[in-house]
């Protein structure tokens, strides 16, 4: 008698509930904001400001950016901070077409970026020459943060280094890249960076129909995001990265070989930070080698901690309440921020290791048992 192995079925995408819920935000974020800034008159309570507008589509580039350290940190067990160099160059990319699009609307009225003519640079570099075409500009932002990746990471799992090494290299890669950027002779604009954008596609940029497209254009970047990430970690790729997290040398006994594995999650994670850095940039108006800094790829660690790690949106809701408590806390006490930020990491570590979602999570359950 012929019996067949019966495996277990793949689990949905969402459940009904969830597909609820992102849909009220899917709406919130294409119909409800774009309708309370523009159409709604300012003297209204529920007019959106363009302050709101511009500070939630920066924390929904933040959030991308959470999303994608959930993917290496949470579900595969390697924590980076190096991220935020997966950021900005994602968003210098962005940042060199926004230059490219002043044409000779800067203060020197040349073919040439303001800065290169103060420096007395003759033609653009070598690195600029795809600078001027969109759609070459979309490719490098994918590009660009997925081959520096993929080239770091191959060496860095092929070597077996993991845990805390891994992190410290990152974080010194990082901060080698931030020192490269600083000079001024490598044509990244020196430690001003890139600013004073006018137009992109040939579009004004400081209008608010720009500003309410690429809040938009975010919002379903961050959602798209999002089923991405839940598509792959319910998929059997997701359930061998879960595997490599918990015991990774079992896994190898188990016939599979981790390095595949670690390589292409931690490409995947660079390139959603790349694009979340280069929709930032339009928005903020600047890029400049402080986004490399040591303390913002902390604080993208933070943010999924804070949220809850291995549950997606979990750091969604980090990335919110951090950088919305930041954003308070800098303007009414700003001297406060750091140390604010220091000890809600180690609050969350000691009383809170699934986050606040695993916290929420925690009371439900115990409500429902009450």
């Amino acid at each position: 008698m012929n019996h067949k192995l019966q495996l277990p079925a793949a689990p949905a995408l969402l459940s009904r509930k969830s597909w609820t819920v992102f849909l009220v935000c899917l709406l919130a974020v294409g119909v409800l904001a774009p309708m309370l800034n523009l159409l709604v008159p300012e003297g209204s309570m529920f007019h959106l400001s363009d302050y709101a507008v511009a500070l939630i589509g920066k924390i929904m580039c933040y959030a991308i950016c959470a999303l994608a350290m959930d993917l290496i940190w949470g579900y595969t067990g390697i924590l980076s901070l190096g991220h935020g160099l997966f950021f900005a160059l994602g968003g210098y990319v962005m940042g060199m077409y926004l230059m490219r699009q002043i044409g000779r609307d800067g203060q020197y009225q040349s073919d040439l970026p303001d800065f290169m003519v103060f420096l007395d640079w003759k033609e653009l570099p070598w690195h600029w020459v795809l600078s001027d075409s969109f759609v070459a500009t979309l490719a490098l932002v994918v590009v660009v943060p997925g081959v520096i990746a993929a080239v770091f990471g191959y060496f860095a799992f092929r070597s077996r280094i993991k845990g805390v090494y891994f992190s410290i290299i990152t974080q010194a890669m990082t901060f080698a890249a931030m020192l490269l950027f600083f000079r001024n002779e490598t044509g990244f604009g020196g430690n001003n960076g890139f600013t004073d954008f006018k137009r992109i596609l040939g579009l004004p940029m400081a209008t608010p129909g720009m500003r309410m497209t690429l809040f938009v254009l975010t919002g379903l970047t961050l959602l798209g995001c999002f089923l991405f990430a839940r598509w792959l970690v319910t998929s059997k790729y997701g359930r061998v990265l879960q595997a490599i997290r918990d015991a990774e040398s079992r896994v190898m006994f188990s016939g599979y070989s981790p390095l595949p594995y670690k390589l292409s999650i931690w490409v995947i994670s660079a390139v959603m930070c790349g694009v979340a850095g280069a929709l930032y940039v339009p928005q903020v108006g600047i890029i400049n080698p402080g986004e490399m800094s040591a303390a913002n790829s902390i604080e993208i660690a933070v943010w999924a901690a804070v949220g809850g790690r291995a549950s997606l949106i979990g750091p969604i809701v980090g990335a919110f309440l951090v950088n919305g408590a930041k954003s308070w806390l800098t303007v009414t006490a700003p001297e406060f921020w750091l140390y604010f930020l220091g000890a809600l990491f180690i609050a969350v570590t000691l009383y809170m290791p699934n986050g606040v979602v695993g916290l929420l999570a925690k009371f439900k359950r115990k409500g429902g048992v009450a």
